[in-house]
């Protein structure tokens, strides 16, 4: 685990910060930055989003897919929580929170809002750090790759309209259009880029020269991250400023969401007998969220400044310490699995 792995929330905390202090600072800076879009998707965004993408879509290998036959349970149990369950138990818990117990705070539509980002991090099951888990969790590297390869498949297909389901039963109206040019930009033609230069590079089957080009890639991945949480914030400063207490109010039922999921699929690995690097990296994979494309279908959406992009920004900042005390929960508990 590298330094930027292993502090991550460190460094997001303190994008955070320089994105409030700049964003009211320099607002006109953020304005400009904003108005560079095409069809409601900022090109500035997207370039980031496909620094953080791409390097992951090449780390991608679909040939392994062939071995899913061998461990078929962990898979069923992987795609059972990212898509029939985790969804649809993130968009109730988002109206249950937005639309009950804090309606008094917010007004509808910024409630709305806040339910639309939770969804879409909800329906984007975690493609990169995956591989972080697995690796602190000892988990089986192979069938981890199969795992996220299939649901990169899956997500192809079903993200859009399952998205779109739940954003249209929580009375948001939905740009069909925009949301499949989310899909296409930000999973399709990455997922494409990533097999042709998988290919290309890993000619002689020895990972040599793909690993070495991901290596170099790697520190942009990392400024693509950091700067998009900038600039996200930097977009929110002025909201963040004058409501404090909406951070904490969509990091309740992330939380609340990201625990019950792993508690539900961990007791389901352990009640159908998997071996531990099995169980523990399904359950990561069912458990974390693909927050780039989240991120980026945020503001495709909803725009730069909505509380749907807050939404999904503030789910990066609760994901990585609570995945962290999940690998340290899923470790202690090794013996569970015989």
């Amino acid at each position: 685990m590298g330094l930027f792995e292993r502090y991550l929330s460190l460094w997001v905390a303190l994008c955070i910060v320089a994105g409030v202090l700049l964003g009211n600072a320099a607002p006109g800076l953020f304005a400009q930055v904003a108005a560079l879009e095409y069809a409601h998707v900022n090109l500035v965004v997207a370039v980031l989003i496909w620094l953080m993408i791409y390097p992951m879509m090449i780390q991608i290998d679909f040939a392994a897919i062939k071995d899913v036959g061998k461990k078929p349970k962990g898979l069923a149990l992987t795609l059972v929580v990212n898509w029939l369950i985790k969804p649809f138990t993130m968009a109730l818990l988002g109206w249950l929170f937005f639309k009950g117990l804090f309606a008094d705070w917010v007004d509808p539509q910024t409630a709305g809002e806040y339910i639309a980002g939770m969804i879409l991090l909800g329906v984007a099951p975690c493609t990169a750090m995956v591989f972080v888990w697995s690796q602190l969790t000892k988990g089986d590297p192979n069938y981890t790759l199969v795992q996220v390869s299939i649901n990169d498949i899956i997500m192809i297909f079903a993200f859009a309209p399952i998205t779109a389901f739940l954003l249209g039963i929580s009375d948001i109206q939905v740009p069909w259009q925009t949301l499949l040019l989310s899909v296409l930009l930000y999973v399709v033609l990455p997922l494409i880029a990533g097999v042709i230069t998988r290919k290309k590079l890993d000619k002689a089957d020895d990972h040599s020269r793909l690993n070495a080009f991901v290596a170099k890639l790697k520190p942009w991945s990392i400024i693509g991250l950091l700067a998009t949480v900038v600039l996200l914030f930097g977009f929110q400063a002025e909201t963040i400023l004058d409501k404090p207490l909406v951070i904490g109010m969509i990091a309740i039922p992330l939380l609340i969401q990201t625990y019950g999921i792993f508690a539900i699929a961990y007791f389901a690995a352990k009640q159908m007998k998997l071996p531990h690097n099995v169980a523990a990296p399904a359950c990561m994979i069912g458990t974390s969220n693909f927050f780039e494309l989240a991120v980026a279908v945020a503001i495709s959406l909803f725009g730069l400044h909505s509380g749907a992009a807050l939404a999904t920004v503030v789910g990066v900042l609760v994901e990585v310490p609570v995945m962290l005390s999940l690998v340290w929960f899923a470790n202690r508990t090794r013996h569970w699995f015989g």
